[in-house]
Order: C-alpha cells, then structure tokens, then sequence
C-alpha cells in the first residue's frame, strides 16, 4: 500500500487519471460480473422448474399462480399474457389474421424479455475492449514523461530509466487486469444468455401452439378473432 501511495503521490494529473478511470472500469466490472451471474444463475433454476409446472397445471388460473411464484424475474407472465390477450377493435393490428397477432405479441414480449436480459452485455465488452489501450496509454505517457525527465538530468544510464519505466509499465498490467476478467465474464454470460433464450423461444413456440389449439377446441372459449 505504501509503494502504491508513492506512485499516485509521484504521478501528475494525467497519470491519475487513468489510474481512476482503471479502477472506475474494475469496480463496474466486477459489480456486473457479480449481478448478472446471480440473476442468470437464478433465472435457469426459474425456468427449470416454472416450465413444468405451468403444463402440469389444470387450468389456466392456476398456472398463472404457479408461475407468479416461480417467474422471478418477470419474463414468463408477459409472455402468458400476450398469449391469452388480443389487440382491441378498430387498429390495424386488429386486420391482420388471429395467428399473425398472436406471433407478433409473443414476438414483442419475447424480445422485451430478452433486451432486460442482455443488460450490461455492452458495457462488458466495452470495458474489455477498452480497458487495454487505456492502460497502454498511461504506460506511454508515464514513460514519455520519465524520458523527458532524464533528458535534462545528469544522471544517465540504464538505473536512470529502469525505475521511471517500470513504473509506467504498472499502468499496462493494470488494463489487462481489467480487461481480462470482463472478456471472460462476456463470453460465459453470453453462453447462458443463448441457452436461456432458445428455452424462451421454444416456450414463445408452446404458447402459441396452446393458444391456437385451445382457440380452436370444441366447448373452448373463442380465440382471438381474424
């Protein structure tokens, strides 16, 4: 701790900065990396155990209970509600057939799902992306200015340079410290996101092929109307 007061107290304005702006990038980082890991952790336990219960209920009220129990994270009851919801008389929606408003509901409370889900996806690859040239930038930065600083000293040799440089080197490990924990967590995210999304979209699948069916069930209530 001391050795890293003795640096920020040595380093001018810029320096600083970017050592701010690295640990700004870490501490955003690892709070993504630790939020999304517990919600896409719980939302594959949700959808795991939400599914089944929502077919093996009797009727539609009660998977609608089940579901508001075990759909913690909002994306399964909108998509129910699309399902079972029809656009209202007098729009241009209502002219189009029953079964093409009923893909474009499930569609749109699929991708609304799935937008929520992909929160904070950008900002990670930002940050891994990013966070290397920013370190390198404060490495040449701190070493132009450690040569500027020798050019008019009388002290000359490979001591003179070695202490300023290896200094300035700190700032490129600590951009790949940043960077290398936020690609990791990117591609594992996105690995869970596309699992999570196939399951969703076969579900987007069975809702309409339930809705169709049930519409067209002898004694069922009437479905949406062409």
């Amino acid at each position: 701790m001391d050795r890293i007061a003795e640096l920020w107290h040595a380093g001018d304005p810029v320096g600083q900065a970017v050592a701010l702006l690295l640990l700004a990038m870490s501490v955003v980082c690892w709070v993504l990396i630790l939020w999304r890991g517990r919600v896409l952790a719980r939302l594959r336990r949700d959808l795991a155990l939400a599914l089944p219960a929502f077919w093996a209920a009797p009727d539609l009220d009660q998977a609608r209970r089940q579901l508001q129990a075990l759909d913690r994270e909002a994306l399964l009851l909108p998509m129910v509600d699309a399902a079972v919801q029809d656009d209202g008389p007098g729009s241009l929606a209502a002219e189009t057939s029953a079964e093409d408003r009923l893909t474009r509901r499930l569609r749109d409370a699929l991708h609304a799902g799935l937008l929520r889900l992909q929160t904070g996806q950008v900002v990670l690859a930002s940050i891994g992306a990013t966070a290397p040239f920013v370190g390198l930038f404060g490495t040449v930065w701190g070493v132009t200015k450690a040569l500027l600083g020798l050019a008019g000293s009388e002290v000359q040799g490979i001591d003179a340079v070695a202490g300023p440089v290896g200094e300035a080197l700190v700032m490129t490990a600590a951009g790949l410290a940043v960077a290398i924990p936020a690609v990791l967590a990117y591609n594992a995210f996105g690995q869970r996101l596309a699992a999570c999304e196939a399951e969703l979209e076969g579900w987007a699948h069975d809702l309409r092929a339930w809705r169709l069916g049930r519409a067209g069930a002898p004694g069922s209530p009437p479905g949406p109307r062409a």
